[in-house]
């Protein structure tokens, strides 16, 4: 959530910030600042109303010690009727609250400086690529007919169990599952990550703390009964270890590692590119947070793509990196780098990670702050990536490796998996 503060004091910056992200903001941020005008005003009638009240008081204690029962009853009735209006302000403060939080949620975060305009992923920026696209052979297979072929993935029996978009994992498949998230896990923890296992359900609070409340609540799974939302992404409860916290500058930076489920419903997606273990309503992945000093998250995004390109090269997979335009990032994100892999059974690129740096925007909802060397309260900076997802990842080394003996397993992944092939 912006900073009300700074909405105020840059109204023009902020609407043509905005206006990157195709977000026409002018009516809500005006309303935004006629509410707090609003806000101002009320609670300075309640302070000086109770302010009053106060003064009556002690005014009417000092009659009554000096005998004049009369003025002290008369002061008394004031007292009674601005005990009235004080309750009327507080209701009328209270509702204006609401309105101005129903109004700063739902403004998307400011893109950052560097990231181009756009409206689509067509626009997106290819800053790096690396890896040898080889020549698609004709007898290449996409994964899904890969899986059925090597007996890796059931996905007509997880559609029977649970419906389609959770598959079934068997054998070597399961294995290759397993394989990734400990070398994924084991990565991390050498690069300076401390590994946590969160749990796979939070409350609204903590939804609402990371932006995915209310923003994204139809692509969410809820459970009504204990009104908890199932994790679409370990980067809810990880950041959430955080909130409502006062750190130290010497705290900083704070890096976590997740292995999890994530469960997305991916409310609209149909076609050609959510077959086989290309979209999926549960999926593995480790994820990476960070919660950094606001001097240095520039510099930590930069490491945390590299990171995440290191891990691809480990596993001998052709990539790419785009910068996002502004129509092609999240809500709650202030600049985004998507990661993507060479797929060669489907002759396309695959998304793989999404590395985002979100500034103050999560921190303001999470109460997340640090003093400084001076002693003065500020907002941390908070980064997320994948590092990595791995339903795309399985499906490119499955269809990158494919030979006519079967598949090759990445050098790096046979100390985990206990084979180097899949036949």
């Amino acid at each position: 959530m912006l900073q009300l503060i700074y909405i105020r004091e840059h109204e023009a910056e902020v609407v043509e910030r905005l206006s990157v992200k195709n977000f026409d903001g002018r009516e809500i941020i005006r309303e935004i600042i006629v509410q707090d005008d609003a806000r101002k005003e009320t609670q300075k009638q309640l302070d000086d109303t109770q302010a009053l009240g106060n003064n009556l008081a002690k005014e009417i204690g000092i009659l009554f010690k000096s005998g004049k029962q009369e003025e002290a009853n008369r002061l008394k009735a004031q007292t009674v009727q601005l005990k009235d209006t004080a309750r009327e302000l507080n209701s009328r403060l209270e509702m204006i609250m609401k309105a101005l939080d129903d109004l700063l949620v739902k403004v998307p975060n400011l893109p950052h400086a560097g990231v181009p305009p756009g409206k689509s992923a067509e626009s997106n920026l290819c800053v790096h690529q690396e890896g040898e696209i080889k020549p698609v052979s004709p007898d290449a297979l996409p994964h899904w007919d890969l899986c059925t072929r090597y007996d890796l993935i059931d996905f007509v029996t997880g559609t029977k169990i649970a419906g389609a978009g959770f598959p079934l994992y068997k054998g070597k498949g399961a294995r290759l599952q397993r394989a990734l998230i400990n070398f994924f896990l084991e990565e991390a923890q050498q690069a300076g990550y401390l590994e946590v296992q969160p749990p796979y359900v939070v409350n609204a609070a903590s939804a609402y703390a990371t932006g995915q409340l209310p923003d994204k609540d139809d692509q969410m799974y809820h459970v009504p009964l204990d009104d908890l939302y199932l994790i679409p992404t370990a980067e809810v409860p990880v950041t959430n270890i955080y909130r409502d916290m006062i750190l130290k500058s010497g705290d900083l930076p704070l890096k976590n590692a997740a292995y999890s489920a994530c469960f997305r419903r991916e409310a609209g997606s149909y076609g050609k590119d959510v077959r086989g273990l290309n979209r999926l309503h549960q999926f593995d992945k480790v994820e990476i947070v960070q919660v950094v000093h606001p001097g240095h998250s520039y510099e930590t995004l930069e490491e945390m793509r590299e990171y995440v390109s290191g891990l691809l090269r480990k596993l001998e997979l052709p990539f790419r990196v785009l910068k996002l335009c502004g129509g092609d990032m999240s809500f709650t994100s202030a600049m985004t780098y998507d990661m993507e892999v060479w797929s060669a059974g489907q002759g396309r690129w695959l998304e793989v990670s999404s590395v985002s740096n979100f500034e103050t925007f999560q921190a303001n909802r999470l109460k997340l702050r640090f003093k400084d060397e001076n002693g003065k309260m500020q907002l941390v900076h908070t980064l997320n990536g994948s590092a990595l997802a791995l339903p795309r990842i399985v499906a490119a080394i499955l269809e990158n490796n494919q030979t006519s003996d079967g598949i090759t397993v990445p050098e790096a992944l046979v100390p985990y998996t206990g084979f180097g092939l899949i036949g």
